[in-house]
């Protein structure tokens, strides 16, 4: 007893089952989260030490050297690349695919701890971050209050920050423009000189008199009592009175006789705008597995809670970016048109099925199969994103296609005149091995996508999972569901021509005639010519390949969408102060709120976002904007960007403007196209460098190219004479330490007040910080109490020199970037590598791509192997069914067939051939063989029933043509809501689903002709090589 009979003799049981699973579908789908995308970490991590003060040399050679050769034995290591920049090293390992990133990420935390030594005291605790999609903020608040400055800080930093952080998923809170008090000792130099003393000598009587004492215990018989020196400053003017020391008089001099105390606000480092107007941004980021649908609406609710308290303040919060917007935005998209292709297939099968019964038990499989995979999704720890909830988009058209084909055999029984149970029976036994072989065909196509290494492939895997289990469901439906029902509830329809629906449904059925005999008429001509039929089908295949060729398909590594939002970067001249800064972006500001598509601007002055922000500084400046909704401006985000990218060069001097749009993940799209040149000698690699730079900026295309070196940067460079300073009786750290202080500042002791703590800044004042001057005539004082000036010991001089210096695999390298406008990323990266394999390259100097351009050519390689394997296995398992290597090699036939429809459905709606296109290919393989095996697999049962090839393929098309038809349009009828979609994440979705209609199309029509035609010729080989052997035996 097979399944399907177990199933019509025993139908408590299916129906026990299928309970069962509806309910564990509801409850998996309820638990499940609500993400834009599959979490996923990529292979690189990075480790990012501050080191104040410090120009891009002393950087490289101090802290991203040592941090390079401590992280150079760690394990899977592709590539380290690391940039120096004035005041921060950044270090980005990049690891192979395949690494464990978790455990690498741990051991370079211990190997850099060990590694601490070596670095300078000044240098800040390296921070080792991993690269991940949770990197990034969830949510930018921003926040106004009637209240000071300062006092709204102490505000967010010591109460709200924590009731935020209490929130579940919460991770990190970083704030923008926020003004933190700080107790300012603003030395002056003159005073100092006057007294004989040096800053050092400031700090460290401030350090010695701010200090708690556990001083023990005091004792008794029958108590103890905690014994505790508390000598930490609670008032400022504790600070002013501090004596520094004693003159040979007996006078003493006191911190105020030389220092100005002020109780102020901190050096602003950022400012934060929200529409023009000042306030203080908040950046909350989550944890990793946590929801970000959820930990969004506990941000909002929590806020509700927060002004209530702080009412009295008028304390009130906005919501710049809300990252679950987009996630809801784009799961109610996909929803939609996953509703949508239920709707149009159900209404396609009452044309084929001719009554609503008939429908409804095909369309049964399609509820089923959906509930039941979301407990396939729940237990492999999948989410509900656009990914998982495209495949069952996609698949809608596909569940159906087994019961289509067990409904339509059944009911050619009944035609017969046998019984509800014996035709269920017989039919499903008849068409049985093609079910399943139609099934497993598409099965394993997707295998190798899920266990594909590439940088995606946590993206992919989902996809290619949720698939296979829900059509791995559709055939046991088909199988159990489907006959259960027929065996029941089946009857043969007759159509009443006097309804209109009958005549509607006649009309209908004459159609589907004219087209069987007009398949029937093209098939006996290409029977009768089969080499010039062959011809055709090479010149078609040939012809659509040209299309990529040609350039009439360009390519891309992944569309980043048109979310509505994009980002103005804007640097200054290298010597502008906040400022300054401040004023221009205002300006900058004013222009761009006035264009019609922009609702809202964000802005945050001296910083930046995205992985790399800490490269940002007093000269730089991002401007978030806000557009209106895709559907209601006639420009794209990314046009709309580059043409106010140009008006503000032109409009604005001396002021460098960049651009990118916001990508769906969320960040800058900012250089896809990105190589490296390298070379151990620097002057010749930027000279080079600079040569490419020009030339590839005239490659069409390319636009915003750039080198991430730049000279130019002013610099004050001290070089001291070590000789007269050992003469003189100074050490490099006195000396270090003392020019740090004076100009950087030391903050090391704290201010107490309540249970809030507060900098204490020791610096010289403003107007002792102005000239070369000023650093020429710094005191020191040496070991005999003498003061020496910086200008005895050594040169003090204003160059320009690089702020930036960067080493690539630990060789020196310069990177040269470039936005792409007007043609698709892979088309302008193609030529770009064209124009580099051409060139002659200085000796010494060499090249490696980097980008989007490197992981598109590792990801559609990965696809391209998937896609190999995938036809190679589909091969075996028709192979293993059929018991022949004949008939299977005959149904691949099909798949190049479908490559014509695709590749022209791409070219003409203007598609790029990208990761999901290929993906919708992959699946098109899997879609497309089932129209072939269906066609050779009848060929076959009617050839043992003892008919001839000719006959057989002519009855086998006749007989299949309605299924083939059937499974065919309802899959392209599913595709059409995703395709034509314009709803956000639709950049993704539309190239596949243009690619399955156009593939499926032409597969169906040609391969009712090509396939007979190649089954013809590939019979009469095999008969004539058995003939040939006859003969030679």
């Amino acid at each position: 007893m097979n399944l399907s009979e177990l199933s019509v003799k025993r139908p408590t049981l299916v129906v026990v089952v299928f309970t069962v699973l509806a309910f564990l579908g509801i409850l998996s789908y309820r638990s499940l989260k609500y993400e834009l995308i599959p979490e996923f970490s990529s292979p690189i991590f990075t480790v990012v030490t501050a080191y104040p003060g410090a120009g891009s040399v002393e950087v490289e050679n101090s802290v991203s050297k040592p941090i390079e050769e401590a992280l150079s034995g760690l394990p899977s290591i592709d590539v380290i690349r690391a940039i120096s920049q004035e005041g921060v090293s950044i270090v980005m390992v990049t690891l192979q695919i395949n690494a464990d990133v978790d455990p690498i990420v741990n051991d370079a935390v211990r190997k850099i701890q060990a590694a601490r030594s070596v670095l300078p005291p000044q240098a800040l605790e390296p921070t080792v971050t991993k690269l991940s999609v949770n990197a990034l903020p969830v949510m930018v608040l921003s926040v106004k209050a009637d209240m000071p400055a300062t006092e709204l800080f102490d505000e967010l930093n010591y109460r709200i920050k924590p009731a935020f952080a209490k929130i579940e998923g919460v991770a990190e809170i970083d704030f923008l423009g926020a003004t933190e008090r700080e107790i300012q000792v603003n030395v002056n130099h003159d005073k100092l000189d006057n007294y004989n003393l040096s800053i050092l000598q400031v700090v460290n009587a401030i350090q010695t008199s701010n200090l708690d004492f556990p001083a023990g215990k005091i004792t008794t018989d029958l108590n103890q009592t905690m014994l505790r020196m508390s000598a930490k400053f609670t008032q400022i003017r504790e600070i002013a009175d501090l004596v520094i020391t004693g003159r040979s008089d007996g006078s003493l001099v006191k911190l105020k006789d030389v220092a100005e105390i002020i109780d102020t606000e901190k050096d602003a480092g950022t400012l934060y705008r929200v529409n023009g107007e000042p306030a203080v941004g908040i950046q909350i980021k989550k944890q990793d597995g946590a929801n970000t649908v959820a930990v969004c609406d506990a941000i909002k609710e929590e806020i509700i809670s927060l002004e209530n308290r702080y009412a009295a303040s008028n304390m009130q919060f906005t919501i710049p970016q809300d990252g679950s917007l987009i996630i809801i935005d784009a799961a109610d998209s996909v929803r939609f048109d996953l509703i949508l292709a239920v709707i149009l297939v159900t209404f396609v099968m009452l044309f084929f099925l001719h009554s609503v019964r008939n429908a409804v038990i095909v369309m049964i499989a399609v509820p089923l199969s959906i509930v039941s995979t979301f407990v396939g999704m729940e237990l492999l720890g999948y989410t509900l994103n656009l990914i998982t909830l495209l495949a069952l988009s996609l698949v809608i058209g596909t569940l159906i296609d087994d019961a289509i084909v067990v409904l339509e055999n059944i009911y050619r029984h009944l035609e017969m005149g046998k019984s509800r149970l014996q035709a269920t029976v017989d039919g499903i036994r008849e068409i049985g091995l093609s079910v399943v072989s139609i099934t497993m065909v598409l099965v394993v196509v997707f295998f190798p996508v899920a266990l594909s290494q590439s940088i995606i492939s946590p993206v992919i895997a989902p996809f290619a999972m949720v698939i296979v289990i829900s059509v791995l469901i559709s055939l046991v439906v088909a199988f159990t569901v489907v006959p259960l029902l027929t065996s029941r509830f089946s009857k043969l329809e007759t159509l009443d021509r006097k309804t209109g629906w009958s005549r509607i449904i006649t009309g209908f059925e004459q159609g589907m005639i004219a087209f069987s005999n007009a398949i029937q008429q093209l098939l006996q001509w290409s029977l009768r010519r089969k080499w010039i039929t062959m011809a055709i089908a090479t010149l078609l295949f040939t012809g659509s390949l040209m299309l990529v060729a040609g350039g009439f398909i360009g390519s891309e590594f992944l569309n980043i969408g048109d979310t509505g939002e994009c980002i103005v970067k804007v640097e200054y001249p290298k010597n502008y102060t906040i400022e300054q800064n401040n004023l221009m972006t205002r300006k900058i500001e004013e222009v761009i709120s006035q264009k019609p598509e922009v609702i809202g601007i964000y802005s945050t002055i001296g910083g930046g976002s995205g992985f790399l922000a800490a490269q940002s500084g007093n000269n730089q400046s991002e401007i978030n904007i806000k557009l209106v909704d895709k559907t209601r401006r006639d420009i794209s985000s990314n046009l709309f960007v580059k043409r106010l990218e140009n008006e503000l060069n032109e409009t604005f001097t001396d002021v460098k403007v960049e651009s990118a749009v916001v990508s769906l993940i969320g960040g800058a799209d900012e250089a896809p196209i990105q190589v490296v040149f390298q070379s151990s000698d620097m002057d010749t690699l930027m000279v080079f460098a600079e040569q490419m730079r020009r030339q590839i900026s005239e490659i069409p295309g390319a636009n915003n190219v750039r080198l991430t070196i730049e000279s130019g940067n002013p610099e004050v460079v001290i070089r001291p004479d070590k000789q007269k300073m050992a003469r003189l009786g100074l050490s490099p750290e006195i000396v270090g330490a003392t020019i740090y202080t004076s100009f950087s500042g030391n903050s090391d002791s704290k201010f107490q007040q309540g249970n809030f703590e507060y900098n204490i800044n020791v610096r010289l004042d403003a107007f002792n910080r102005q000239s070369i001057s000023d650093v020429e005539n710094l005191t020191f004082m040496n070991a005999a109490d003498q003061t020496v000036k910086l200008k005895q010991f050594a040169s003090v001089t204003e160059e320009t020199g690089t702020s930036q210096l960067e080493r690539y695999g630990r060789i020196s390298s310069v990177m040269l970037e470039s936005q792409v406008l007007g043609r698709a990323m892979g088309d302008v990266g193609n030529d770009v590598i064209s124009f580099l394999e051409k060139t002659d390259f200085p000796e010494g100097v060499t090249w490696l791509p980097e980008g989007e351009i490197k992981y598109q050519e590792e990801t559609f390689g990965s696809i391209g192997t998937a896609l190999l394997i995938a036809i190679v296995l589909a091969y075996l398992i028709m192979v293993a069914l059929y018991e022949s290597f004949l008939h299977p090699f005959v149904v691949l036939f099909s798949i190049p067939l479908s490559i014509i429809g695709a590749l022209l459905a791409l070219a003409l709606t203007g598609q790029a051939l990208s990761i999901f296109s290929l993906l919708g290919i992959i699946m098109l393989v899997g879609l497309v063989l089932k129209n072939a095996i269906l066609v050779v697999d009848f060929t076959n049962h009617l050839r043992r029933e003892g008919k001839n090839i000719h006959d057989a393929l002519t009855e086998a098309v006749q007989l299949r043509l309605r299924p083939i038809v059937m499974t065919a349009i309802s899959t392209v009828i599913g595709m059409l809501p995703i395709a034509l979609s314009h709803g956000t994440g639709s950049e993704w979705k539309s190239g596949m689903g243009w690619v399955l209609i156009g593939g499926l199309l032409s597969s169906m029509l040609l391969s009712l002709v090509v396939v007979p035609v190649v089954y013809m010729i590939a019979e009469q080989a095999k008969a004539f090589i058995k003939k040939g052997n006859r003969f030679l035996s």
